[in-house]
């Protein structure tokens, strides 16, 4: 039910409550404005500093913020989400992004809540793969399931765990932090401090590189992942290869995440998922090889269903439940 058609409904002159959301990203961060049935109705973007200072990377969220503040819905807002790269770290309420070095142990929560227009508002902390995986819990692909690993691949590689019908964040929130678990031992350096990591392998960053080291060269000069799964869908062999390395990665993250806590369905979103068929064919060969466990093996392989929403609907599906702890609006 939209904000309009609930207050007529109602009778009331109390409007519906919306969320406000905001995306933050090593690319762009996003604000918007959301309903209490995940529609999203009012959305902004700036791009993310992430080679600025600490207090320029606050700046541009607060400038999403001052427009989101401009909105007429600002005044049904109720509270705030966040959806941020990771890690996080929920209890605190930090964040440290891998891909945003200025960014460690930065008090994000706390810089959202001094925000003029945020005021007393609840704001609730998540980190951006976690809450693309509420998203796709709430209104997406995982609907279905009760338990589901739902995956962002695009510059980075992240995920979160719907375990027995319900989110499943752990302690700090950071459960299902998929693209840094190593998978190849003596690969390349990961900016985590690590080795081999999954997102080092099958990101879009990783998809591009690959290409590119194995000598492939776009007649346009884009070099983008986005381009080089274009050549891959014209049959380009190089591209087709940086496609399939991916899709391995994947596979065995998958896999062993299925042997790990048996779940039904494996949710991939992204840019990179965006490829379509020269993502999942692989993907779902090399599955096949790695999930051999009979338990594993039924695990279905799915697209996700909301796209470029899901960061912004999933940081409104965070900060959903705060809304049963605030008192109720009167009437007028």
């Amino acid at each position: 039910m939209s904000y309009n058609t609930a207050a007529a409904v109602t009778g009331r002159h109390t409007p519906a409550p919306v969320l406000a959301a905001l995306d933050i990203g090593g690319t762009k961060i996003a604000g918007g404005l959301v309903d209490t049935e995940g529609a999203l109705l009012h959305q902004v973007q700036l791009p993310t500093p992430a080679r600025g200072t600490s207090r320029e990377m606050a700046a541009a969220v607060d400038g999403v913020l001052d427009l989101l503040a401009r909105h007429p819905l600002w005044a049904s807002v109720r509270a705030v989400g966040i959806g941020s790269a990771g890690p996080v770290d929920t209890e605190a309420g930090t964040v440290s992004p891998v891909n945003i070095p200025a960014w460690r142990g930065f008090p994000l929560r706390s810089e959202v809540a001094a925000h003029p227009a945020v005021g007393d508002l609840p704001v609730v902390l998540g980190g951006d793969a976690v809450a693309m995986t509420a998203a796709e819990h709430w209104r997406g692909a995982a609907r279905p399931y009760r338990n589901a690993l739902c995956m962002v691949v695009s510059t980075g590689v992240g995920a979160g765990l719907i375990i027995d019908g319900r989110l499943h964040t752990g302690r700090s929130g950071n459960a299902g932090h998929l693209g840094h678990i190593s998978i190849d031992f003596t690969g390349r350096p990961c900016p985590c401090g690590s080795r081999g990591c999954l997102e080092g392998l099958a990101s879009g960053t990783a998809i591009a590189r690959t290409a590119a080291e194995a000598g492939w060269q776009p007649a346009n000069g884009d070099t983008s992942a986005t381009a080089v799964a274009t050549a891959a869908r014209a049959g380009d062999p190089l591209a087709l290869h940086a496609f399939d390395r991916a899709a391995r990665a994947l596979a065995a993250g998958i896999a062993a995440t299925a042997t790990l806590v048996e779940i039904e369905a494996a949710v991939i979103g992204g840019g990179v998922a965006q490829a379509g068929d020269v993502l999942f064919t692989p993907l779902r060969h090399h599955f096949a090889a790695y999930a051999t466990l009979p338990f594993a093996a039924g695990t279905v392989l799915v697209p996700a269903q909301l796209g470029t929403d899901a960061g912004l609907v999933g940081a409104a599906a965070l900060a959903r439940p705060a809304l049963a702890l605030l008192p109720s609006p009167t009437a007028h």
